[in-house]
């Protein structure tokens, strides 16, 4: 299983954050084709307390050849754009297979 990982820093205003991350964003990701599962995890510390990250979402995918197909999607760029418009300046995006072995 392949995925793509968008991890958030804290953004100056939650609230706001949520509302358009949960309310507009995440459902106009939901739309990209091959896209198999979506989870959200909210940062609530590190052992060394408060963290400086807010969020993580993760999207799976059957295999990097098909995250490269939905990527070439129309669904796909729009969502890419959205992100960089209301969060360009706090996510980082990085890339995974979940080994189970």
């Amino acid at each position: 299983m392949f995925k793509m990982m968008a991890l958030f820093k804290k953004p100056e205003n939650q609230e706001s954050f949520d509302e358009y991350y949960y309310g507009t964003h995440i459902p106009l990701t939901k739309k990209i084709p091959g896209l198999q599962d979506l989870r959200i995890t909210k940062i609530t510390g590190s052992p060394m307390g408060e963290s400086d990250f807010y969020l993580l979402c993760e999207m799976y995918y059957e295999s990097k050849e098909a995250f490269k197909e939905a990527s070439r999607t129309e669904e796909s760029k729009a969502s890419g754009k959205d992100v960089m418009k209301f969060a360009g300046d706090i996510v980082t995006f990085m890339f995974g297979e979940e080994k189970n072995d």
